[in-house]
């Protein structure tokens, strides 16, 4: 392990509204950035989550483009939100069933600083290592980024966006067969011949063992193996904490809020 300072991660169990995520990575971009440039002794954080139902279109796509405004009605016509952002890639999903990590980390501290290309290759690394070393589900070698199963299925995406040297965004993964239908409403990633897939439908094993609990241990120790970095689990619960308070209060509201609409039937 690396002289680094540790990763804090933490697990919300309870699915997030994606527009009031966002706003929470902007909220701790700005902590991280005020505190390296006032005292050197920011944190670097990995958030673990599903979301509520949500498309995303990425920056590659011009989002008051007629065409995106009449796929933004359609989608929310299911039941899911519809939000514009600034990481790469084009239209995903998220939603239930799914893992979503955001790594809040600053590239600068490793020496010499990591640059965008490895950050993502040594995201996908963990991803693939994880379900290998996991479950025993290979992968193949694709242009494409992402994790793929086979040259038309789509088991994992990797979006993410840097400023300051800190990242935002990150990966997702799909463990249950739930976001699949989904993703059937989509050209999800502008690939229009690849569909996605999952860890219940890959295994070897009884799928009904599988949940996105179930992943997070694994997927926090091959993030802090593949990155160098001790790993510690966030106490959200410590007062006068600014870190643990915003986080904290993303996780109250998400507890509060009411359920969605169940979506479509696959």
């Amino acid at each position: 392990m690396s002289s680094l300072p540790p990763v804090l991660y933490h697990y919300f169990s309870t699915p997030l509204p994606y527009a009031r995520t966002l706003a929470l990575q902007e909220q701790l971009h700005a902590i991280q950035l005020q505190h390296r440039r006032s005292s050197g002794t920011h944190r670097d954080i990995l958030l673990l989550l599903q979301h509520r139902p949500v498309y995303t279109a990425g920056r590659r796509q011009v989002s008051t483009s007629p065409e995106v405004e009449v796929e933004a009605k359609r989608l929310r016509g299911i039941g899911a939100d519809f939000v514009n952002t600034l990481r790469g890639g084009e239209t995903t999903y998220h939603g239930p069933g799914q893992i979503v990590g955001y790594p809040l980390l600053d590239l600068g501290r490793w020496s010499p600083p990591m640059g965008i290309r490895s950050y993502i290759c040594n995201m996908q690394k963990m991803l693939q290592t994880h379900l290998l070393e996991a479950h025993g589900i290979r992968y193949i070698s694709s242009e494409h980024t992402g994790v793929f199963l086979d040259e038309q299925t789509k088991i994992a995406s990797i979006g993410v966006q840097v400023r300051h040297r800190f990242t935002s965004h990150g990966f997702s993964m799909n463990i249950t067969r739930e976001p699949l239908a989904w993703f059937d409403r989509v050209v999800a990633c502008g690939l229009a011949d690849v569909k996605a897939g999952c860890i219940a439908d890959a295994v070897k094993k009884d799928s009904s063992t599988i949940t996105v609990e179930g992943e997070i241990e694994g997927l926090v120790e091959r993030f802090g193996r593949v990155f160098q970095r001790e790993m510690i689990k966030m106490d959200v619960n410590l007062a006068g904490i600014d870190l643990m308070g915003a986080i904290r209060a993303v996780e109250e509201d998400a507890e509060g809020a009411g359920g969605w609409l169940a979506g479509p039937a696959r």
